[in-house]
């Protein structure tokens, strides 16, 4: 179990580990005045830690990915924008129905985000629901 726990760790760290090792590696050459340690650094930084990234990291998903706005966002949340823009695109939203949500989405990004919009939003529908009732 804890053999299991480190390897996923270190899958999880593995392009931090990558880059610590180079660092340490081409940091120790320079300082010992070997030869070889400008190569090494090159070598690490521009083959080495690409390919332990690539290896062994994920699709990125719950990365910051920088949409055409330049904003940031999770990969989730960039999931739930790319299908709302699918359900518009295919007719199954009009516009006001495509703005009220994609404002809810955009107010909604992080779990702080939520909590503050849910507090705001919970007295506007009790009086929506009065406003029905009569």
């Amino acid at each position: 179990m804890l053999e299991s726990s480190i390897r996923e760790r270190f899958s999880r760290n593995a392009s931090g580990v990558a880059g610590a090792v180079v660092t340490g590696t081409w940091l120790a050459a320079m300082f010992l005045d070997f030869e070889w340690w400008l190569p090494l650094m090159l070598f690490g930084y521009i083959v080495v830690v690409p390919v332990v990234a690539m290896v062994f990291e994920d699709e990125e998903a719950d990365e910051p990915v920088e949409d055409d706005a330049g904003d940031e966002r999770s990969g989730h949340a960039r999931d739930a924008l790319d299908r709302l823009r699918a359900r518009y695109a295919e007719g199954e939203l009009t516009d006001e129905q495509f703005d009220r949500k994609l404002d809810r989405l955009l107010e909604t990004e992080t779990p702080e985000d939520a909590a503050e919009y849910a507090q705001r939003e919970r007295p506007r529908e009790r009086e929506r629901d009065v406003e029905r009732e009569r």
